[in-house]
C-alpha cells in the first residue's frame, strides 16, 4: 500500500520560480463560468432539436447534461483538494494511475482538446465579428496555398482565420505578462456575459413570449422525432425507445461540449488562494450558475420560437429552432424580440463571450504542459516560469499549435474526433477517486466527494453510457474511433520520448 500523502505545502509567493497565489474565490468562479460559456449555448440547441424533435426531450438533454456536469464537478473536487497543484487533471491521473495514463491525457489535451477548443472559439469570435464588420467572412479569402501537383485549393486563408490567429496571439501575450492581467480580463468579461445572459433570458421571458410558439412546442412534449440536418437527404423519422436513447446520447455531444472546461481551474492549482477550499467551491458554484443559465435560456428559446421548422423557410418562425440560420438560435431569438438591432446586440455578446472563454482556456492549458515538462514528459524548456511567474514558453507553444489548427481548417473535425476522449478521460479521472480511496485511505483529504460512492458512481454510469452510445451510433462511431486513435498515438510517443526522460 502506498504511503499517505502529507498535506500539501504552501509555496512562498515572493520566491523566484514559484507561481503567485493571486486568484481569489471570485476570480476562480469567473474562470470556471468564463471558460464554460463560449459560443456553444448560442448554437447547439438547433442540432439537439433535430436529433430529438420535441421540446420536452430538448430540455431533458440539457437537464441530463447539467446533472452529469454537476456530479462530475462535485466529485472531481476531492481530487482537486488533495492535489492543488499546477497541472490539474494531469496530476490527478498521474497520482491515481501512473505516468502513462497521465501522459496520454496530456498528449490528447495538447494535440487537440485544449488547442482545438482555443482555435474553434477564436474562429467563432471572428465569425460573429462579421455580423458587425462583414469584411470578416469565411468567403473573404485573402490568399490560398495549392500544393504542387494538386489542382484544387488546399489551404484557403480567410479574413476569419486571420482575426482568429490575431485573437489567440493577443490573449497569449496578455497572459504571458502575469496571472493578474489574465484574471482582470476574465473577471470583467466573465461578469459582463453572465449579466448579459441573464438580461437575454429576462427580455425573452417578458418581451418575446410567442403564444403560437408556446402552443406548438408544449402541446406535445414527448413525441420524439429526428429531422435531417440542413442540406441532408431524408425526412422526419419517429423515434422508438431504443433509438431515442441513442439520439439523446448523440445530442448530448453538443450540450456536453458547451458545458465543458469546468475543470480548467484545476490547472492553476498553485495560483489559487486557499486552494483546498477554493477549488471545490469555485467548480461547484461555477457549474451550478452555468447549468441554471443554460436550462433557462433553452426555455426562452422554446417560448419565443417554434421548435420545428423548414430549412427552406424565409421567416424566423418558419425556420424555427431546428433550422435557425447557421444554427444561430440565440440570434434568431434576439431578432424576434428586438428586431435587427437584436442581431447586433447578440453578436457583441457572443464576441465578449468567446473572448472571455478563450482567455480562461489559454490561461489554464499552459499550466498542464508545464506540469508534464516538470515530470520529464514534455519539452524540458517548458518547465520554466518567466519573470511574471507564469509558464511563458508553454503559453507560446500552445499559441503556435492553436494557430496552426486555425490554418489547417481541420479543428472542427478534430473536436468531433476527441469528444469521446474528453468524456473518457473525465470518466477515468472520477474512477481515480475510488482507486485513491483504496490505495491511499489515510491521505490528506480537505474535501471528500459529497455523496460518495453514489454520486461519483452516477457520473461513472452516465458517462460510460454516453461513451458506449458514441461508439455504437452510426453518426458518431467513426468519430469516436478516431478519438481513440488519437489517444493511442500517444503510446509510441510515450515509449520513445517520455520514458527516455526518466521516471
Amino acid at each position: 500500500m502506498a504511503s499517505p500523502l502529507p498535506a500539501p505545502p504552501t509555496p512562498d509567493n515572493n520566491s523566484p520560480g514559484h507561481f503567485k497565489r493571486a486568484l481569489t474565490l471570485f476570480d476562480a468562479v469567473m474562470l470556471v463560468t468564463g471558460s464554460m460559456i463560449g459560443s456553444g449555448i448560442f448554437l447547439v440547441s438547433a442540432d439537439i432539436s433535430r436529433q430529438v424533435g420535441s421540446a420536452g426531450w430538448l430540455l431533458v438533454v440539457w437537464l441530463l447534461t447539467g446533472l452529469i456536469t454537476m456530479a462530475g464537478a462535485i466529485s472531481y473536487g476531492e481530487l482537486a483538494a488533495m492535489f492543488p497543484k499546477v497541472g490539474g487533471q494531469y496530476v490527478y491521473l498521474r497520482e491515481a494511475f501512473g505516468r502513462l495514463v497521465a501522459f496520454l491525457y496530456g498528449w490528447t489535451l495538447f494535440l487537440v482538446i485544449q488547442t482545438g477548443v482555443i482555435a474553434a472559439v477564436a474562429v467563432a469570435f471572428a465569425k460573429f465579428t462579421g455580423v458587425i464588420w462583414p469584411w470578416f467572412s469565411v468567403n473573404n479569402v485573402l490568399f490560398s496555398i495549392t500544393l504542387p501537383g494538386w489542382h484544387t485549393t488546399v489551404f484557403p486563408f480567410s479574413s476569419v482565420q486571420l482575426l482568429a490567429i490575431i485573437l489567440i496571439v493577443a490573449i497569449t501575450a496578455v497572459n504571458a505578462r502575469g496571472v493578474k492581467a489574465g484574471k482582470l480580463i476574465q473577471n470583467v468579461l466573465g461578469s459582463t456575459k453572465l449579466v448579459a445572459l441573464a438580461l437575454l433570458i429576462l427580455f425573452g421571458l417578458f418581451l418575446g413570449l410567442n403564444a403560437e410558439a408556446v402552443q406548438a412546442n408544449f402541446h406535445d412534449l414527448w413525441t420524439a422525432t429526428r429531422s435531417p440536418a440542413p442540406g441532408a437527404a431524408g425526412g422526419v423519422l419517429p423515434l422508438g425507445a431504443g433509438s431515442l436513447v441513442i439520439a439523446i446520447g448523440m445530442a448530448m455531444t453538443g450540450s456536453l461540449f458547451s458545458s465543458d472546461s469546468w475543470n480548467n481551474i484545476g490547472f492553476a492549482g498553485e495560483e489559487i488562494q486557499n486552494p483546498e477550499r477554493t477549488l471545490v467551491r469555485s467548480m461547484a458554484l461555477g457549474t451550478a450558475i452555468v447549468t441554471t443559465l443554460y436550462i433557462l435560456i433553452n426555455v426562452v428559446y422554446l417560448l419565443v420560437l417554434p421548435l420545428k421548422g423548414s430549412p427552406e423557410a424565409t421567416t424566423l418562425a418558419g425556420r424555427g429552432i431546428q433550422y435557425a440560420t447557421d444554427d444561430r438560435v440565440a440570434t434568431a431569438v434576439a431578432e424576434s424580440v428586438m428586431g435587427q438591432a437584436g442581431a447586433y446586440v447578440l453578436a457583441v455578446l457572443i464576441m465578449l463571450s468567446t473572448f472571455g472563454a478563450n482567455n480562461g482556456i489559454i490561461l489554464s492549458g499552459a499550466r498542464a504542459y508545464f506540469a508534464m515538462a516538470k515530470d520529464g514528459l514534455f519539452f524540458p524548456s517548458l518547465a520554466t516560469l518567466n519573470r511574471a511567474g507564469v509558464p511563458g514558453r508553454a503559453l507560446w507553444v500552445q499559441c503556435l499549435w492553436a494557430s496552426l489548427l486555425c490554418l489547417s481548417g481541420s479543428y472542427g473535425q478534430l473536436l468531433n474526433y476527441v469528444m469521446f476522449s474528453v468524456i473518457l478521460f473525465y470518466l477515468i479521472t472520477i474512477i481515480g477517486i475510488f482507486v485513491l480511496r483504496r490505495t491511499r485511505p489515510d491521505a490528506h483529504r480537505p474535501y471528500r466527494a459529497w455523496g460518495y460512492p453514489v454520486l461519483p458512481g452516477i457520473y461513472v454510469a452516465l458517462a460510460s453510457a454516453f461513451c458506449v452510445i458514441l461508439l455504437i451510433a452510426p453518426d458518431t462511431a467513426e468519430y469516436s474511433r478516431y478519438g481513440l486513435g488519437l489517444v493511442a498515438l500517444g503510446l509510441p510517443v510515450y515509449f520513445l520520448f517520455g520514458r527516455k526522460m526518466g521516471a
